[in-house]
């Protein structure tokens, strides 16, 4: 394993304290009423990268590492000690975590689920702000430095690569990029993984799966980014899209204990994702990027609980009774997700009126 110091590619020594904070013993007393305490033996394995339902934890005594592991070798991000936490952003979606935990020595920690972890950051503000900052911290480093599950292998001259590069960082997902016209060692992936340079881009998706010119829908659905969603469930509100008009409704929605889902064909933000600076937006007087705007407001909306299905293109809205349902588009099958209450935050194809639903009541 190659050893450096925690976070050793941070610019800014200063970030640190904010990215691997140190709680003290009465904010850890504090989490304990939400979790449980769980010992783990020296050398054991917490979870590997692509776990699913990996907790959340909070070092007790002893001390985890955080560690990066890749063909080339393990690379130690982080050893945690008593008071400092496991977790990212995508921990509050559910999403499958990008590294392995172990224990370095006899360790005790609390552990969180996902469920008990936003009860946690909705219900106590002062350990909200701590755990949210240094999540949102913690996605911003692993996406600068590309420590993700991702590789896409491709060119800049191609369209394809492009447009996978855009809906990977539009939606804040760490990836690598090997570079077909100047990788020298792109030879080496497309031989290892059988891929042939007509097959590029590709997605090499959590260490093993090529993807040859995948859909956004097929990276979504290799990167698990919509696997925990009910679709089954009926909510209180669906938003069909996720710009700053469906972020903001979901926000309000689930602050307010409303089960809210929304979704959206490409990422969050919209067409002000994409916007290099916004300088007439309400609350930022000196201004800020689309792609900044649409992730505070994404890990917000995650925050209070609503849940967010990316790639997923909403094609009919049907009327019936006091229920709704929204067609998903779908090569060989039709999905409906049905709600009680529509926002309508983007352009669909078609508004059926009062006709029977096809989903479950």
């Amino acid at each position: 394993m190659s050893e450096a110091s925690p976070l050793a590619f941070l610019n800014k020594e200063a970030r640190l304290d904010h990215i691997f904070p140190t709680l003290n013993s009465e904010q850890i007393a504090r989490i304990s009423a939400h979790g449980t305490k769980r010992q783990i033996e020296p050398g054991q394995v917490v979870y590997e990268p692509g776990t699913e339902d990996a907790p959340f934890l909070v070092v007790v005594a002893g001390q985890l590492q955080l560690v990066r592991p890749s063909e080339t070798g393990d690379t130690l991000i982080a050893s945690l000690v008593p008071g400092q936490f496991t977790g990212e952003a995508n921990m509050l979606a559910g999403h499958r975590p990008t590294v392995r935990v172990l224990a370095t020595q006899a360790t005790e920690v609390l552990q969180l689920t996902r469920a008990q972890l936003l009860a946690l950051v909705q219900t106590d503000a002062e350990l909200g702000e701590i755990l949210m900052r240094a999540f949102i911290l913690r996605r911003a480093e692993l996406i600068a430095r590309g420590f993700g599950d991702a590789v896409l292998v491709g060119s800049l001259h191609s369209s394809g690569a492009v447009r996978i590069k855009e809906f990977l960082t539009r939606n804040g997902h760490p990836y690598a990029f090997v570079d077909l016209d100047r990788d020298p060692d792109v030879q080496e992936w497309l031989d290892r993984f059988g891929v042939a340079v007509e097959d590029v881009p590709v997605v090499i998706c959590r260490g093993d799966i090529v993807l040859r010119n995948p859909t956004n829908e097929q990276i979504a659905d290799c990167l698990g980014l919509n696997e925990v969603i009910d679709q089954t469930r009926i909510r209180d509100v669906m938003v069909v899209g996720a710009g700053p008009a469906g972020l903001a409704a979901a926000v309000y929605g689930a602050s307010e204990g409303l089960d809210v889902l929304v979704l959206d064909s490409h990422a969050p933000g919209g067409q002000a994702g994409s916007s290099s600076r916004i300088e007439n937006y309400l609350g930022f007087p000196t201004g800020i990027s689309g792609q900044e705007l649409a992730s505070r407001a994404y890990v917000q909306a995650q925050k209070f609980g609503a849940e967010i299905m990316i790639a997923k293109t909403a094609m009919q809205l049907t009327c019936g009774g006091q229920r709704y349902a929204v067609r998903i588009e779908k090569p060989l099958t039709i999905e409906m997700i049905g709600g009680r209450a529509p926002v309508i935050a983007r352009h669909l194809r078609h508004i059926i009126r009062p006709g029977r639903l096809g989903i479950n009541g």
